[in-house]
């Protein structure tokens, strides 16, 4: 079921966490990372750091639509 979310386990701030996402905001993320040069890990970090009370899967979807939306808009 391509819609599905997938759970991953990471370590952010010393403490583990699961994430759900589905497999195209996962792919997403480690694109993202790639690009600026971090691990996945390192970015999920800074998005937690800077979540403001969101849920955590619910804040990297915002983080990445943001990312794409900003390049869609310097592509026009």
């Amino acid at each position: 079921m391509p819609g599905r979310a997938r759970k991953r386990s990471l370590t952010i701030a010393g403490h583990r966490t699961s994430i759900s996402l589905e497999d195209g905001f996962w792919a997403a993320l480690k694109e993202v990372a790639t690009a600026q040069g971090r691990s996945v890990t390192e970015l999920v970090a800074e998005i937690d750091a800077g979540r403001d009370g969101i849920g955590l899967s619910g804040a990297i979807r915002l983080y990445l639509l943001d990312h794409y939306r900003r390049l869609a808009l310097k592509g026009r």
